[in-house]
């Protein structure tokens, strides 16, 4: 696969476990025959002993072995096997009490639970557990069921405690919200890290890598456009997004059939709507889109619409380039949209 940064700037990355650069490469370490992530916490080998990839298939083929420390064949971010019999229990009984106690019993480190959930989620595993449950409720609110009902069902002891929860969450009280939208987001595990999903009941309105710089402020457009708020949970579109994402990132994809949100002005739809029909494996300048939409005077306001697409890979922004052929701005940074279009030409044909 072609695109990576020079040799320089992955050691470098390497010696500063840059996240940013999770599944953009991955090391082998001549010295003892084992391949891991840039952000391995094992001790860093001399670059003279290092050779990188750009595909866990690459390392493999040259004959190196997955760290067991880093595990680079999985998925950054994902549940670890240690917690998934937590989670499973948490998705099907959202009302349960988790304290410490609880974990222990359950024969789970609380400590190590709270740990994991600081580092992937930015927030602790409680503090997830009730965003889950007033989420949820929201849900329930919105679509008909009284609030003294809903308390009770979600695991709240009194009404009261529901009450302030819900308006510390929402900022409203649960009477007040039925008119909000309810925008459920989850984590889709991607070889170029984990990216943000948003969901509404019409469509995807949200796929961004998580470390984008903008995708705070793309959040708050959409829940101010959307009157709405955003919540961890599941949604009727979440498991075909993933399968297709998947299935995109494995070569067997070339279109997307999820339902999707169009959240924007007239000529942002207008421009998305056309990046959508750029073929796979090919790109279109800017002016070209301007060109094909009746816009010829107004290539940088096609561009801006461009960067300020929400859905990445499905809307592929990544297959706009220069005029000169050159790459420019991407919000999930040079180094993917490379990524992105490499792994499309390669595949083009298959």
């Amino acid at each position: 696969m072609n695109g990576l940064p020079s040799n320089a700037v992955m050691y470098k990355a390497l010696l500063n476990r840059d996240e940013s650069f999770e599944g953009i490469f991955f090391v082998g370490v001549k010295s003892t025959g084992i391949f891991c992530r840039p952000t391995c916490s094992a001790r860093k080998p001399k670059q003279i002993n290092v050779e990188f990839y750009s595909s866990t298939g690459a390392a493999l083929q040259a004959g190196y072995r997955p760290c067991k420390l880093c595990k680079p064949l999985g998925f950054k971010g994902e549940f670890p096997e240690w917690l998934k019999p937590l989670m499973e229990k948490v998705n099907n009984f959202p009302a349960l009490s988790f304290k410490d106690r609880d974990l222990r019993l359950f024969g789970t480190d609380p400590n190590r639970v709270r740990r994991w959930f600081k580092k992937n989620h930015g927030m602790t595993f409680q503090a997830y557990l009730r965003i889950l449950r007033i989420g949820r409720a929201f849900g329930r609110i919105k679509f008909g069921e009284d609030v003294t009902s809903t308390a009770f069902s979600s695991g709240y002891g009194s009404l009261s405690g529901f009450t302030d929860s819900f308006k510390r969450i929402i900022g409203q009280s649960p009477i007040k919200s039925t008119g909000k939208e309810l925008i459920h987001i989850t984590r889709i595990l991607t070889p170029l890290g984990p990216m943000l999903a948003g969901a509404t009941n019409d469509g995807v309105c949200l796929l961004e890598f998580i470390d984008r710089r903008m995708l705070e402020t793309q959040i708050k457009i959409l829940k101010h456009r959307l009157n709405g708020e955003f919540f961890p949970g599941d949604s009727i579109h979440f498991e075909k997004l993933n399968k297709e994402i998947s299935e995109y990132f494995s070569g067997k994809r070339k279109s997307f059939s999820v339902p999707l949100k169009l959240v924007g002005t007239e000529f942002q739809r207008k421009v998305w709507s056309e990046l959508v029909k750029i073929p796979y494996g090919t790109t279109r300048a800017y002016n070209e889109i301007a060109n094909l939409i009746g816009a010829e005077r107004s290539v940088r306001a096609v561009a801006n619409a461009n960067g300020s697409n929400r859905i990445a890979i499905i809307i592929p922004c990544h297959r706009v380039i220069g005029s000169d052929g050159n790459l420019t701005g991407y919000g999930g940074g040079l180094w993917r949209k490379r990524y992105l279009l490499d792994m499309e030409r390669v595949n083009q044909d298959l």
